[in-house]
């Protein structure tokens, strides 16, 4: 990990470089004050302005987007992206740096174990945010910017990447140019912001800016670029011995790779699977070897257009004629694969490039996620006669593979060897090793197609038939409880909302009459009687439902569920979703490490304990500290860390109150925390909706730590690490809907152990539906009556599947609150026990400007992250992390403390750090101004940073109305973005919306009239459900009457079915609700809205006007 650099208050010479690069409106996160500025200029003409943070140069070629969250270092070393300038639509980038250019692969001699060529391949870069040199990561050894300038590779960050993508999903790629700008510019455009006092950032540039170097546009696919990124010579790699394969002679096993810009993940599949690879040019006549050197032919991905490559194709030709080995071929080699059959390729729009694209196998019907990268594609109407199709993207209907029906040949056109991305198809490697071998035995094996792993649709179909049912029993979660809030009203009601529109009747009990899922015109019928073993028996006697949901009721449903599974049958109730033993499983902690135990996957050493005497016996086998756990508990009651035996028995009586067993288990307090939402299938069709980091290390309960969503240090080797752990474990347990895996992550390795796994709608899954947009609840009903992922459309843009994992063009931070100073005697310090009751959710397209929000939103006397004047005892709340921690983080850096110190003392992850570090400093510069000295400029880096007008005031002793009165005088104003679940691939129909200030266009037009509603924004003792159902009530009724509404909250457990019946009518906006006055301002200028209701919530409703 690097060192930290210094960081101190600036002086006045220094003030007027912390503006950062505010040509475009875009915030950066590197403040370098000596990166020069940088112009990318498309096509049709439009110019975005930023700064360089690669090398000082300036190139031309094709425009491309990239929708992945992970995996930067992979992607710009793959030769696919040969004379592309790649635009990344997530907006942080950097974060976890370069890894060393030095280190080797451990088994393939020579390889660089982190890449996927030997150097950068992409022309250019393009992003919103960069981190600069705050990066963190175990194996980083510079940032990104010095490795771009090492290899001369030139970048931009600054961007309004979420406009660009539209831009190019619209009008398809183009070609682009980024040049270095000279130091004295000229008026230039910024990425359709307008500044009226700064006139730099007003006029439109067409042409070159004097002075600036001049470059000729590029068309990259007009040139054999395949020529550029092919190996020169013949290479043999060789496998280790104990891996090896052998041919029946008794020689290796070997497989020719044509390399047209083979990535070495691919050569590593191969050679670690035990195969000898010959890697030879692209312009290899590579059939004289046939029968004599080689038992397979393996065709590479690569860059450019297929059609330039008629050597290539010719010798592939051959090859099939011959037919004397399997073929197996990869994105640019399955075009030239099915050239050399006789098809035909085209030019997508704008190409697949991400790593969450599903597509279905024509054989078994399933579905799979899978990493893309391609312009091109084949022409499936093309096929000769003797091949078919063999994949499908279910998002846009092109083809995705092809195989022979009675040779062993086949492709596809996405990357099963991932890097980055995700490596569920990786098992089509072992398909053609299977091949390689069976025809090296039998060479009447040839004469037959490949043997593909998973049956056959038909045969899935049978396996996964629809439930037919006609009358549902769902059970809801009864009072509220610390762990067991409105979540569970959310849940409950997509989960009837789905059920109804699939023609079911539904029948729900549940007491709490504050509920949503209660209300009149959901359910068909609702009993207010507790939800216990007795009232359920009594309902299910009366109504006599086919089938029964006990997974949309938190952890008091599933009980009823354990305790009634010998009960069900002969009730003649079947249980839909998630088996019961699989319920039972996760839920009984031995039961759960011994299932893992039995797939290889690692849990924390651990040893189950019924009694208080015999967890003091089975504590000496594992050591001190450990972490007691209660099975069967909610939100971690009764659990804790244990530093001794006085500890241990004092734990295990809390425990042994609320349970029946404890698993004692090894602390790994200090690791990171990380959470993947997971959803399956009755077709073993399995994606992660979302993956979660906790701000805070292992130690805090999940529900006490503050959340940020997607990770933000995870490498994509860590990222699908874990995602592949989470998938191989929820489809050993056979779970059907959602789920949650909770793991902690060793910050100085790839060690990881996983903590638990919730086979139920959890807490988390309300957060994770509404930080991706994607309905987790509303799926997981549906995928509980049978019906399969890629036959559920997405709701949002109408044209994807639900069989897809989200990607996000945002940062979500999620905080708790909690009312612990109600009471008396109450301890203030956060452990293993859940004590929050209530957390808010905050969008940004940074994590600073996402952060501050979130700290708003929790109680409207909090400006933001600056210090305060709260009593407390900054070491002692660093090192004893109560509700305080984050002001405490505050005061330290306020009074000086190094991010080094509070690293040490707090174990929360440096990147955090470093950005909290920067907002400090930032807040101690703002003193220095006041509302008549600051710049322009300042003012829009500081809103892009998260800080409110009330802030600002305070620091330039001022007053809100007057500060906004300078920042609307100044042209500041936010945009508002739509969260649509795909990166802004697709266009989207949704209405749930955020506004940033780092941004340059709106993603919606604002050209009606319509009623806002102000939610009562995060749970507190007093005001928590009831008046979810009081906002919720008031829309239904104002929709009624044919008003649009708008409804404004940062409470996220609010039921989808506000916005999800007409998007077109009504809108959902994620912002801060507290006194501010800007935040209303800003809304009611989009919205145009004819009235304000505000008087349907508790009181802090009433006073504020966000």
């Amino acid at each position: 990990m690097k060192s930290e650099p210094t960081s101190t208050l600036p002086n006045d010479s220094k003030l007027a470089a912390m503006a950062g690069p505010q040509l475009n409106g875009i915030s950066n996160d590197s403040n370098n004050t000596e990166d020069p500025v940088m112009r990318l200029e498309v096509e049709d003409g439009s110019i975005h302005q930023g700064y360089s943070f690669g090398a000082k140069r300036s190139i031309a070629g094709e425009l491309v987007f990239q929708t992945g969250m992970v995996g930067y270092p992979e992607s710009i070393t793959d030769p696919s992206y040969r004379g592309q300038i790649l635009v990344m639509t997530f907006p942080l980038l950097g974060n976890y740096g370069a890894p060393s250019r030095e280190i080797r692969d451990d088994i393939i001699e020579g390889l660089p174990a982190c890449f996927e060529a030997s150097q950068i391949h992409i022309a250019g870069l393009v992003v919103a945010s960069y981190s600069g040199e705050e990066y963190s990561h175990h194996l980083a050894s510079s940032s990104l910017g010095t490795w771009l300038k090492e290899q001369g590779v030139p970048a931009i960050y600054g961007v309004d990447t979420r406009a660009l993508t539209k831009k190019i999903r619209e009008k398809g790629s183009m070609l682009g140019k980024l040049t270095i700008q000279p130091e004295k510019m000229v008026n230039g455009t910024t990425n359709g912001h307008t500044d009226p006092v700064d006139r730099a950032q007003n006029a439109s540039v067409i042409g070159a800016q004097p002075g600036s170097e001049i470059v000729d546009w590029f068309d990259p696919n007009t040139v054999n670029l395949v020529a550029e990124v092919s190996a020169q010579e013949p290479h043999l790699y060789s496998p280790q011995q104990s891996s090896a394969l052998y041919h029946p002679s008794g020689r290796p096993l070997k497989a020719v790779c044509v390399d047209v810009g083979l990535k070495y993940n691919q050569l590593r599949c191969l050679v670690n699977r035990g195969v000898e690879v010959l890697v030879v040019p692209w312009n290899y006549d590579f059939p004289k070897l046939v029968g004599q050197d080689y038992d397979g032919l393996f065709i590479s991905n690569g860059p450019g257009d297929p059609a330039m490559l008629e050597k290539t194709v010719s010798h592939i030709a051959t090859a099939l004629q011959e037919n004397r080995t399997p073929i197996f071929a990869i994105c640019l080699g399955h075009q030239l694969l099915a050239r050399a059959a006789g098809a035909g390729t085209m030019k997508m729009k704008f190409g697949n490039r991400g790593h969450n694209i599903p597509c279905t196998s024509s054989l078994t019907g399933k579905c799979y996620i899978t990493s893309q990268n391609h312009g091109y594609a084949v022409d499936a109407m093309s096929l000769p006669a003797g091949w078919e199709e063999l994949f499908v993207n279910a998002n846009d209907g092109s083809n995705e593979g092809i195989r022979h029906a009675h040779r062993p040949y086949f492709s596809v056109q996405f990357h099963p060897e991932s890097a980055p991305g995700p490596r569920d198809t990786e098992f089509l490697f072992d398909v053609f090793i299977a091949s390689m071998k069976n025809c090296a035995r039998w060479p009447a094996a040839l004469l037959h197609p490949i043997n593909y792993l998973g049956g056959t649709d038909i045969d899935q179909k049978q396996e996964s038939m629809k439930v037919n049912v006609k009358k549902v029993l769902v059970l809801g979660s009864g009072g509220l409880s610390i762990g067991q809030a409105g979540e569970f009203d959310y849940s409950g009601s997509q989960a009837i909302k789905a059920l109804q529109q699939e023609g079911i009747y539904t029948i729900l009990i549940n007491p709490n009459i504050a509920t949503i899922q209660t209300s009149k015109g959901l359910a068909d019928k609702v009993y207010f009687l507790p939800v216990t073993r007795d009232s359920v028996t009594k309902i299910i006697k009366h109504e006599r439902p086919d089938a029964i949901y006990v997974t949309f009721g938190g952890q008091t449903a599933l009980q009823v569920g354990i305790q009634m599974k010998d009960e069900f049958a002969a009730l003649g109730v079947q249980v839909l979703g998630t088996p019961i033993e699989t319920i039972v499983t996760t839920e009984d902690r031995e039961l759960f490490a011994r299932s893992m135990e039995s797939i290889g996957e690692k849990c924390a050493q651990s040893a189950s304990a019924s009694s208080t005497e015999e967890a003091l016996q089975v504590v000496q086998g594992i050591g001190f500290p450990v972490i007691v756990r209660a099975a069967y508990a909610l939100g971690g009651l009764g659990s804790g860390f244990a530093h001794d035996e006085a500890q241990l028995t004092e734990l295990c009586n809390k425990a042994f109150a609320a349970s029946p067993q404890v698993l004692i288990e090894r602390s790994m307090k200090g690791w990171k925390e990380i959470e993947y939402e997971v959803v399956r299938d009755a077709r073993d069709n399995c994606i992660t909706v979302c993956n979660m980091e906790n701000f805070d290390p292992l130690g805090i309960h999940t529900g006490d730590s503050i959340v940020v969503a997607p990770s933000q240090t995870l490498s994509d080797a860590d990222y699908n690490m874990l995602r592949t752990t989470a998938v191989n474990v929820i489809r050993h347990l056979g779970v059907v809907g959602e789920c949650n895996i909770q793991y902690a992550l060793n910050p100085f390795s790839k060690e990881y152990c996983i903590i638990e796994v919730n086979a139920r709608l959890s807490r988390s899954s309300a957060l994770a539906s509404k930080a991706t947009g994607y309905p987790l609840a509303f799926i997981a009903a549906k995928l509980g009556l049978g019906i399969p992922l890629n036959k559920i459309s997405n709701s949002v843009t109408k044209v994807t599947c639900a069989c897809f994992e989200p990607s996000l063009d945002y940062v979500v931070v999620k905080i708790p609150r909690w009312d612990l100073k109600k009471f008396t005697r109450v301890s203030t310090q956060l452990n293993s026990s859940m004590k929050s009751v209530g957390e808010v959710m905050s969008i940004g397209r940074t994590f600073e400007e996402a952060i501050q929000k979130a700290i708003r939103s929790i109680d409207f006397h909090n400006l933001g992250f600056n210090e305060t004047s709260a009593l407390m005892s900054i070491d002692n709340e660093l090192q004893t992390p109560s509700d305080q921690r984050l002001f405490a983080i505050a005061n330290a850096m306020h009074s000086g403390y190094s991010v080094e110190k509070i690293w040490e003392m707090t174990q929360i992850d440096k990147w955090f750090l470093y950005k909290l570090k920067g907002l400090s400093d930032f807040g101690k510069s703002m003193t220095l101004f006041s509302a008549s000295t600051v710049p322009s400029k300042l003012i829009r880096r500081a809103k892009q940073l998260g800080f409110s007008d009330r802030q600002l005031a305070k620091f330039w002793s001022s007053n809100e109305l007057a500060v906004r009165r300078l920042r609307v005088e100044s042209g500041i104003h936010p945009y508002v973005k739509q969260i649509d679940t795909v990166a802004a691939e697709f266009p989207a129909f949704t209405n749930y919306l955020y506004l940033t200030y780092n941004g340059s266009e709106h993603d919606v037009e604002f050209n009606d009239h319509g009623i806002m509603v102000l939610g009562s924004g995060v749970y507190r003792i007093g005001s928590s459900v009831e008046f979810d159902w009081c906002s919720v009530r008031a829309i239904r009724t104002l929709r009624e009457q044919g008003l649009k509404t708008v409804m404004v909250n940062t409470h996220y457990k609010i039921p989808k079915r506000l916005r999800k019946e007409k998007p077109p009518d009504n809108s959902f906006i994620c912002i801060p609700c507290n006194h501010s006055n800007h935040n209303k301002s800003n809304l009611t200028r989009h919205e145009k809205t004819d009235g304000l209701h505000r008087n349907l919530e508790p009181t802090q409703s009433n006073s504020y006007s966000l």
